[in-house]
Parts: structure tokens; sequence; C-alpha cells
């Protein structure tokens, strides 16, 4: 029988359902700007900068991603939140991730679907994302989100690190032992016969 890692079996424990729905509308009001988006602001820049006048456009405040980047935001202590997804393939560039943000005191979820979190930085996957900044009139509910994630999710960190995971075995031992079964109760049925 395998037994999987503690940090494995913590990769699947993933936050409760009503964290995730409150979350992701919050994120979605960060979603990056489209490249035409992006081209207008800029345009709109450079005909200020023509006129004379002081660009008064902001770089907007956007949902970061990309491992490196919320890997070095996390190591900067500039991270607010990190949302990792629960599917990340190769487990292994992503299973670190929680011991950092522990470490750096940072509050961090694992959520469902890296598809899911693609969608909302515009791209088809991303594996981890990180918001540094909310807007003023997003700070009671982002508040909110933190400290439902804190309790139900970091806080709970040492007990779940202690659970064992998995339990399952491989496909080859799971056809030994089923193997091993039929032929007790064949040998059970010709005893009592």
């Amino acid at each position: 029988m395998v037994e999987s890692s503690f940090t494995l079996h913590r990769k699947l424990d993933v936050v409760h359902p009503f964290i995730p729905t409150n979350l992701f509308k919050l994120l979605l009001k960060y979603k990056p700007e489209d490249k035409l988006a992006k081209k207008e602001r800029l345009l709109k820049k450079a005909q200020a900068e023509a006129e004379g006048k002081a660009p008064e456009s902001k770089k907007p405040i956007v949902v970061k991603y990309d491992l490196n980047h919320v890997t070095y935001l996390i190591e900067q202590n500039k991270a607010q939140l990190v949302v990792i997804a629960h599917d990340v393939d190769p487990i292994e560039l992503a299973v670190w991730l929680p011991a950092l943000c522990r470490k750096m005191e940072v509050p961090y979820c694992i959520v469902k679907g890296k598809a899911r979190l693609g969608s909302i930085v515009l791209k088809k996957t991303a594996t981890v994302l990180c918001l540094t900044t909310v807007k003023n009139e997003d700070k009671m509910e982002f508040s909110k989100i933190l400290e439902a994630i804190k309790t139900n999710f970091n806080d709970k960190n040492d007990e779940n690190r202690k659970k064992w995971g998995g339990g399952i075995m491989g496909s080859k031992s799971q056809a030994r032992t089923k193997a091993k079964e039929r032929l007790l109760a064949k040998e059970a049925a010709q005893r009592m016969t």
C-alpha cells in the first residue's frame, strides 16, 4: 500500500465551497486588461504626453499570475493572497508553495481547477494567482474572504499536516489483492461443498 505524503494530501484539501464563489467574484474585478484595452490606455497616455499634459492614467490593479512572478511577490512580502490550483501537473511545480506562504505568513488557499484560474487571467490555465493590492471599495469584502480563508484553511495547517493521506494502492497492488480475494473465495466455496 502506497501512502501519499502530507503535502500531497494537503494539495487535495481544497477550500470550502462557499469561499470560491466570493473569491472568484472578487478576482474577476481585477481581471487583467485585454490587448484592446491596453492599446487604448497606452494611446491615451501617448496623446496626453504629446499635448504636453501630465498623463493621469495609472497602471490598473490586476491579479498577478505565473509561478515565478508569484513566488517573487511572496518572497518580497508584496502578496496579500495566493490562490493555488489543485490540479497542477506535475505537482512538484507547486507542492512547495504552501510552505513558502506559511513561512512568509501570506494567506493562501487551494481551489479546484487551473482552467478556472486561467479564465480569470485570460489564459487557458494558470497554476497560481496572487493579489497584491485591492481597491478601497473592495477592502471590506477582501478582509472577509481573507478571514474565512485563514480560519478554514491556514489556521488548520498543523491539524491537516498530521493527517496521512491517500491509502490508495497502485493498480498492480489492487489487481494482486483482487486475485487473492478471488482465490480465497474459490477455496471457501470448495470447502463448503
